[in-house]
């Protein structure tokens, strides 16, 4: 008995340890099925076949763990005993027999899931399970219950447009196993065997099919791509970090020097303009304000809230790149980007910010990004 058992669970182990596509992941709930069938056995030797024959029919549900591999629970009552040697019984049923049964698609198994059932399937079963023979108090068989074995091949057809249907015709042979002296003996004078045509019906699963469903794989080329590109966003994220903490430790410097009243601004006096010393540089073709830039405004914020008469031009530039008309434009923008700063952020009325376009210019500094630069002029008289 333990070298049977343990053969089945070698076998069991090795069918599903075999490679198959991969498919969806499914819930528990998925892949359960439930079906009848009926038909006809005879006991393997010592009868004549169609003298002998004895209706059965049965019940059978299960669920299909993998393409390949299922696990089914089968109930089969037996109306005659033609051909046994307990014959006449008394009842109309004359036994039972409840089988727990793996099955294994071959199909499957050998040529692979195609993502969907194909038309005809072969499948086999095997398992083990209990028997009980009923007899009357006038007819009663010597042994009631007994330890069963069925081994089975399914030939299936899947039809209906979605394949929950499936038609089976099986042959089969199932042994009422011999025990002596602890040993189980599979022997054909205590078998039957059997042709059974069966319908099972696949509930729904939550795919929104009766079935599996081959997962989307993507080829190895395009995986490397996809990491490449990550690894690479990844190294652009920690370079925008490093720099935003650059800015914010810029902005916490300066705002200290402004608690401490350090000057911060220094105002270049010439006989026409008083240039505050701050400046916002922007990126080229931008009029966005980067984090870091907000500490020359902070700068002038302060400066006019300290001098309460003071007015203010701001004065936006271009580097010489593109044509003229977008680079007037661009400065234009950048020095009401500016003043909108100052009157929202740090609540600088507007009437003592006026706002000038200069357009593109080579000749503030020699760098040539530092031109792409907003000024401030105190125009205060």
């Amino acid at each position: 008995m333990k070298k049977q058992i343990l053969a089945l669970v070698v076998a069991v182990t090795a069918v599903q340890a075999l490679p198959a596509q991969t498919v969806e992941d499914s819930k528990l709930s998925d892949n359960w099925y439930i079906g009848i069938n009926g038909g006809e056995n005879f006991k393997t030797t010592g009868t004549k076949v169609f003298s002998n024959l004895n209706p059965s029919f049965g019940l059978r549900a299960g669920r299909y763990i993998t393409p390949v591999f299922g696990l089914a629970i089968e109930g089969e009552a037996y109306l005659n005993n033609k051909g046994s040697e307990n014959r006449p019984l008394g009842t109309a049923i004359k036994g039972i027999n409840v089988s727990l049964l793996g099955t294994t698609n071959f199909s499957n198994l050998f040529g692979g899931y195609p993502g969907e059932p194909r038309f005809f399937e072969i499948a086999g079963i095997y398992g083990l399970g209990w028997g009980h023979i009923f007899g009357t108090q006038n007819h009663r068989p010597a042994d009631n219950d007994m330890l069963t074995s069925k081994l089975g091949i399914d030939f299936i057809f899947n039809i209906g447009q979605t394949r929950a249907w499936q038609i089976y015709i099986e042959p089969n042979i199932s042994y009422g196993l011999d025990v002596d002296d602890g040993k189980t003996n599979f022997n054909l004078n205590n078998s039957a065997l059997g042709l059974i045509v069966g319908v099972n019906y696949k509930f729904g699963n939550s795919n929104a099919t009766h079935n599996f469903v081959l997962a989307e794989l993507r080829d190895q080329m395009e995986i490397d791509v996809l990491l490449d590109r990550i690894n690479e966003m990844r190294s652009e994220l920690n370079a925008y970090d490093m720099a935003l903490e650059a800015g914010r430790q810029t902005i916490a410097n300066l705002e200290a020097m402004l608690e401490e009243r350090q000057p911060a601004v220094i105002v270049n006096e010439t006989k026409t303009t008083n240039v505050l010393q701050p400046s916002v540089i922007f990126r080229q073709g931008k009029s966005t304000i980067d984090a870091a830039q907000y500490a020359s405004i902070s700068m002038v914020a302060t400066y006019m809230k300290n001098h309460p008469d003071a007015h203010i031009m701001i004065k936006g530039y271009a580097s010489p790149e593109g044509n003229g008309e977008f680079n007037q434009r661009l400065s234009e923008a950048r020095a009401k980007a500016v003043k909108n700063a100052l009157v929202k952020r740090y609540g600088i009325s507007s009437d003592r910010l006026t706002v000038k376009g200069l357009g593109a210019t080579d000749e503030l500094f020699d760098e040539l990004d530092f031109n792409r630069v907003v000024m401030f002029i105190d125009t205060t008289r």
